[in-house]
């Protein structure tokens, strides 16, 4: 039974332990060293927390702030290995536009990696934070860290972007970049066997790392450990001493157990055995005490190879059997055990929590990727719609246009016919000379309306020219019969005003040709265009022998031909209307008695551009 203890007992030193047991059955934590040590388990636990909570809400800034928080708390416990795990996620979530994110954060890993002798990768990093950033001194300083990584043969050269990186911090006011510096520069001095350099540049670390006491106990014990290789034994006894009293003072039990084995080993060295031994005692004994169970074993395992070499098997074994007395305490007391394992469940949350986010991104992913090829899809059909709608609309317009055109030379046949059998009575008449006139006249009038043909509106004063020219071989014909009247209204600026293309012309051939030509005197034809309630009125009026009388002396062709010209107007107007939006009206009436013959009233707005 004695033998299987010793097996168990020497199995358990070799084990890896926890950071922290705890001894109930022996002494109570001090309360102020049970608080230190909830605050630090709540950071970590925390950070855990708040990074369950934003993977649960996919919230990429969040997941990526509390990732680099998680990551930090494993650098303040050397975990760089686990640091650099959590530093890289971080970094996978942090958008590429946050610029000085990526290099804050791809510095931190090029640290974590140089800590790990991941030098390649280190270097790598370095280079990239200094591409991303547009910070200047970020820049300056991730330079020169890559720089000093790509020189790792030349010390001096190292040094040398050591030197300027702690220049550039100063003036930054980053005193942990500073700190670094000197650091690393107190390295490469003891590398290069220069143990005076390396204590200047770590008492410089010190300077400018007050604000980080964890950090300053640190640094000395690294200058109290070169004094010790340098055989100047007092001065490192001074320094633990110091870092002792004051971890006595503040209650803090880590940095007095790690004192106390530190100065041990001092002492040892300085072949003061028994002194060792006292510390090592004392540091094994604080350790039971507050749970500090890696520290125990650590000390404990000191102990036992000193007597070991000392051949004292009986202090040896007492001291095995007083750790095994206390052994299942320790173990049901081991507060650490149960954060490892708090943190080993959060842990494997986190991971279940980051496989669903991926699978939530990848299925939202594919989703978006369906909606925008739905939407392009719509977006092309709707495209599609519109050109047709477009397409369609515009030979709609185009239909209208050649509709209004065609509608227009519509009236030209029966102009022409009327013309040239005017002519053809000035010749059986043998009015040689009238006729001539008659042509010529005609020739002109021709001319102009073939200029015209393809506009849909005119000058008022290019149509009052037009129609003029048409009512004078008109009187030409019938001087006997009529006189006419253009009175256009002063207001009118009759060469920016625009007017409908012929669509007056029809309505003074229908006054001439059906309602004054059949007067026994002499009728009046009379076009008025004014201005009234700011709109373009058009009056025809004759006193002929209106529509009542002219539509009973009609033969059946001219009936046809007045009703066609005053439907062909009609239509015009129907499709100008459709065409420019412009509101013309149009009205035909017979006058009232005592006075007979015809008013047609043609109404649009003034328009002077088309």
């Amino acid at each position: 039974m004695r033998l299987l203890k010793v097996i168990s007992f020497f199995i358990l030193l070799s084990m890896p332990m926890p950071s922290a047991w705890a001894q109930d059955t022996i002494k109570k934590v001090p309360k102020q060293e049970q608080k230190r040590k909830a605050t630090k388990i709540k950071t970590i636990s925390e950070a855990a927390t708040d990074l369950e909570t934003s993977l649960k809400k996919g919230d990429n800034i969040g997941i990526a702030k509390n990732y680099e928080s998680l990551a930090e708390t494993f650098i303040k416990k050397g975990d760089f290995k686990k640091a650099e795990e959590y530093l890289q996620k971080a970094l996978l979530y942090t958008k590429s536009d946050q610029a000085e994110d990526q290099a804050r954060l791809r510095r931190s890993i090029a640290k974590v990696q140089e800590n790990q002798n991941k030098l390649g990768a280190a270097s790598l990093n370095y280079k990239k934070a200094a591409e991303v950033t547009d910070d200047k001194v970020t820049e300056k300083l991730n330079s020169n860290d890559f720089s000093r990584l790509s020189n790792a043969n030349s010390p001096q050269a190292q040094m040398d972007y050591n030197i300027s990186n702690a220049a550039l911090a100063k003036e930054s006011d980053k005193k942990d970049e500073v700190a670094d510096a000197y650091m690393q520069n107190a390295e490469l001095n003891l590398k290069e066997k220069k143990p005076k350099a390396a204590i200047r540049n770590y008492e410089e670390a010190i300077t400018f790392s007050k604000d980080r006491p964890e950090e300053v106990i640190k640094i000395k014990s690294k200058i109290a450990k070169v004094y010790t290789a340098e055989n100047q034994f007092e001065k490192a006894i001074g320094i633990h001493q110091k870092l002792l009293a004051d971890a006595q003072k503040n209650n803090d039990t880590d940095t007095e157990i790690t004192q106390l084995q530190l100065l041990s080993s001092v002492y040892f060295k300085n072949n003061q055995a028994e002194k060792g031994v006292d510390l090592l005692k004392e540091s094994y004994r604080i350790a039971k005490q507050s749970g500090h169970t890696a520290e125990a074993k650590k000390g404990l395992a000191k102990l036992l190879q000193y007597y070991r070499a000392k051949g004292d098997d009986k202090e040896s074994m007492r001291l095995y059997e007083q750790f095994f007395e206390d052994f299942d305490a320790l173990i049901r007391a081991d507060t650490s055990l149960i954060d490892a394992k708090t943190f080993q469940v959060t842990e494997e949350k986190i991971r279940q929590l980051e496989k669903e986010k991926a699978l939530k991104d990848e299925l939202i992913s594919k989703k978006n990727t369906f909606n925008y090829f739905l939407i392009g899809s719509v977006l092309l059909l709707f495209l599609l719609f519109i050109f047709i709608a477009k397409a369609l609309y515009s030979i709609k317009i185009k239909n209208k246009e050649i509709a209004l055109q065609s509608l227009r030379r519509e009236m030209n046949p029966h102009f022409i016919f009327n013309s040239l059998n005017s002519v053809n009575q000035f010749i059986s008449q043998n009015k040689e000379l009238e006729a001539n006139k008659y042509l010529s006249s005609y020739s002109h009038l021709m001319r102009n309306m073939m200029e015209h043909s393809n506009k849909d509106f005119v000058t008022v004063s290019s149509e009052i020219e037009q129609l003029t020219k048409y009512l004078d071989l008109e009187h030409l014909r019938f001087s006997d019969k009529f006189d006419y009247k253009i009175i256009v209204d002063d207001n009118i600026d009759a060469d920016q005003t625009f007017i409908p293309n012929m669509i007056l012309q029809p309505h003074l051939e229908n006054a001439i040709w059906h309602g004054i030509r059949y007067r026994e005197s002499k009728g009046l034809l009379t076009l008025s265009i004014a201005l009234e309630n700011k709109k373009i009125k058009i009056t025809i009026e004759d006193n002929g022998i209106g529509l009542t009388k002219s539509a009973e002396l009609k033969t059946k062709n001219q009936k046809a031909h007045h009703s066609r010209g005053i439907t062909n107007t009609k239509e015009r107007i129907t499709l100008l209307n459709e065409l420019y939006k412009k509101g013309i009206t149009f009205s035909i009436a017979e006058k009232n008695h005592p006075e007979t013959g015809t008013i047609v009233l043609i109404y649009f707005p003034i328009i002077h551009k088309i």
